[in-house]
């Protein structure tokens, strides 16, 4: 269950990034009420998984997760760049994040 609600808050970490963008500062209501309420959850589950992960692991998937979500959705969504440098920036936190996942003992 910890590797369950660590995707989760990772995934919910990509909804706050992104949130956070929309709210243009903090100045848009229901994109900051978003952000902070994603981010009290992702926060809360990243915190429940780290009571079986080791920290290094959990944490670095949970940043892991929103890195790389936030950098597709960045292409996806918002038309940013997706040049091969950055793509191969991205494949390589995905690599680490396995290699993570592969030599965690939880």
């Amino acid at each position: 269950m910890a590797w369950i609600s660590l995707v989760i808050a990772g995934l919910l970490e990509i909804l706050w990034a992104f949130s956070m963008k929309q709210s243009e500062g903090f100045t848009r209501l229901w994109p900051s009420v978003i952000t902070l309420s994603a981010m009290g959850v992702s926060f809360a589950l990243l915190a429940w998984s780290m009571r079986s992960l080791p920290l290094g692991t959990a944490y670095t998937v949970w940043t892991g997760i929103g890195a790389v979500g936030a950098f597709i959705v960045g292409i996806l969504v918002l038309g940013e760049s997706a040049n091969p440098l950055r793509i191969a920036a991205a494949l390589m936190i995905v690599g680490g994040l396995v290699l993570m996942k592969l030599s965690s003992p939880a």
